[in-house]
């Protein structure tokens, strides 16, 4: 028993706790194994399930087996473990920006299971975005289990992520990038060392066990003077699409969440809705990893309208699988409508100037793919670093930093938050390290209350009021109700100084004749970046907090800006 203790107190331990450093990386190497073989178990799994289901899609009936699919997904998280569908990232960013990284133990396998189900049985959605979510719950679970402060747990949910992603496309530095500009939203040299321990970790076991192969293998691309122009035109394209991908699948969810029937029926009819599409077009159905291989290579020989037709396509089964309730991530899809986004603008170019010494078009299948992951993640080095990896692409660095920039911005300015982070940023939770948001959020009212205000009651002669300013050092009275003790108003001395030095008005004059009814207040549970911004907007040094319409303190901007100062260097403290 005390050596099982002894294991479950690391920090005992001297030889751990002089080095913070030294720990993080051996248990880096642990969670970055460990979300490596998940995702290597997802991606097996599907891989088992769609080959196992193949010999059905000959049917007529084929098309129910997406719908199957989503509606066992659906079911199993919503009744057996409790979970929201979805792909699980804007839960890890909340988790890491307003918990301190924690995760339940449960989220490790649920996003693993349902992303099976609906992706193996055709659901156009991606491991990655679930894999993601069970390799930050591992680490969020493994720093629990080594007790590790919070700052030290968001580190290692930034090595599950890492990992997983790593593992998935055997590509350590996207995983890196990956994690550190999407989950923890910040470059730190605290953070880097041990995620990209992680995202090696998380590579090796996946190469030991799935092999070291570039996953879209194919010849270099010899880049001539006009498709650098060219890459201008796609990159606009790309953002073109990846809005259109964007506003299909707010669309598809907004109206799937108002049609009042159980969430699994509506999983079931837009698993249906993809297995119809996929009867006409295979390449919508699962995450499409075998259509991307063959764009790049050139083996894709559909005329321009197919294709063109094939990229809408995606577009709705992406959202109708997302939309309607099925699990999985955009990744994939990203990268299937990227190749096809691509095929279409190089046919496009190759049928208005026939003349022209165009790249083949693969390499415009390779940019496609990039400009769409970083317009939909609004992550330009995570699209740029990733394309390259998974096709070994690096004779088109060039257009691809074209591409990759030039769609971010565009995305970014037409729609502000990426896809992973809308919905935070619509309820105004996404709160990264060292913004005033975070900071503030760390922060309460009740923790910055100044309660040394003396209180009067409105039936107070100005007499009687001299004696109690003696008596204070503020120079505003809050006035209460004397049966009540209901808040009422203010007393400045600034506004009743004629008052203070005519002595005829001391016994003439009530202190509700003068007091300011027209006070601004505000409540303990409101949030401080509000309450400063109100005080920054109408000019005020302090404010008056109300609880049950009876006052029991101020806030003062002095205090507020002074406890954020000491918030904002523990935060950034490295």
């Amino acid at each position: 028993m005390s050596i099982f203790k002894s294991w479950r107190n690391p920090f005992k331990w001297n030889f751990f706790r002089s080095d913070d450093r030294l720990l993080l990386i051996l248990i880096a190497v642990i969670v970055g194994s460990c979300s490596g073989l998940a995702a290597v178990a997802l991606n097996r799994s599907i891989l088992i399930l769609f080959d196992w289901l193949h010999p059905f899609r000959h049917y007529w009936w084929a098309f129910i087996l997406p719908a199957i699919g989503a509606a066992l997904s659906s079911i199993f998280l919503e009744k057996i473990v409790n979970e929201g569908a979805g792909h699980g990232v804007p839960e890890v960013v909340y988790s890491v920006s307003s918990y301190g990284g924690l995760l339940r133990f449960r989220s490790s396998f649920s996003r693993i299971i349902s992303s099976c189900l609906t992706i193996g049985s055709g659901g156009s959605a991606g491991p990655e975005a679930p894999v993601v979510m069970s390799g930050a719950a591992i680490g969020a679970n493994i720093a629990s289990f080594f007790s590790l402060n919070d700052r030290q747990r968001i580190i290692i949910v930034g090595c599950g992520a890492a990992g997983a992603i790593s593992s998935i496309f055997n590509a350590p530095i996207s995983g890196l990038v990956f994690s550190i500009e999407v989950i923890l939203g910040e470059w730190k040299a605290s953070n880097i060392v041990p995620i990209a321990i992680a995202s090696v970790a998380g590579t090796e076991i996946s190469r030991f066990l799935q092999g070291n192969s570039i996953a879209f293998a194919h010849h270099n691309f010899d880049i001539t003077f006009f498709d650098i122009g060219a890459s201008f035109g796609l990159a606009i394209f790309t953002a073109v699409v990846t809005i259109f991908l964007t506003r299909s699948l707010k669309t598809v969810r907004g109206i799937s969440e108002k049609i009042q029937i159980p969430l699994w029926v509506r999983a079931a009819a837009g698993g249906c809705a993809v297995g119809i599409i996929g009867m006409f077009l295979p390449v919508v159905l699962g995450e499409g990893y075998h259509f991307i291989g063959s764009m790049i290579n050139e083996n894709f020989t559909q005329g321009l309208l197919v294709v063109a037709i094939a990229l809408f396509a995606k577009i709705f089964a992406t959202s109708l699988t997302l939309g309607s309730g099925g699990s999985g991530g955009i990744f994939a899809p990203c990268l299937v409508i990227g190749s096809l986004a691509g095929l279409t603008y190089y046919r496009a170019l190759a049928i208005i100037y026939p003349s022209l010494s165009w790249v083949n078009e693969g390499c415009y299948a390779l940019l496609g793919m990039a400009g769409l992951i970083s317009g939909m993640l609004q992550a330009p080095l995570t699209g740029i670093f990733l394309i390259v990896e998974i096709t070994g692409g690096y004779n088109v660095i060039l257009p691809l930093l074209i591409v990759s920039s030039v769609s971010t911005t565009l995305c970014h300015y037409i729609e502000p938050a990426s896809f992973y982070l809308k919905a935070l940023v619509a309820k105004g939770q996404l709160l990264r390290p060292g913004t005033d948001a975070r900071v503030l959020s760390d922060l309460s009212v009740p923790e910055l209350l100044e309660r040394d205000c003396l209180t009067v009651n409105q039936n107070m002669r100005l007499g009687e009021f001299i004696h109690i300013i003696k008596k204070s050092r503020r120079n505003i009275f809050p006035v209460e109700d004397e049966k009540t003790g209901r808040f009422l108003g203010l007393i400045h001395l600034d506004s009743i100084r004629s008052y203070i030095f005519n002595s005829d008005m001391y016994n003439a004059v009530f202190l509700w004749q003068i007091m300011d009814t027209d006070v601004d207040k505000v409540y303990p549970d409101d949030d401080l970046s509000e309450i400063l911004n109100i005080m920054d907007r109408k000019h005020l040094f302090s404010i008056p907090v109300v609880a049950n319409n009876k006052f029991i303190g101020i806030i003062s901007k002095a205090t507020l800006l002074d406890q954020y100062r000491k918030e904002l260097m523990v935060q950034t403290l490295d």
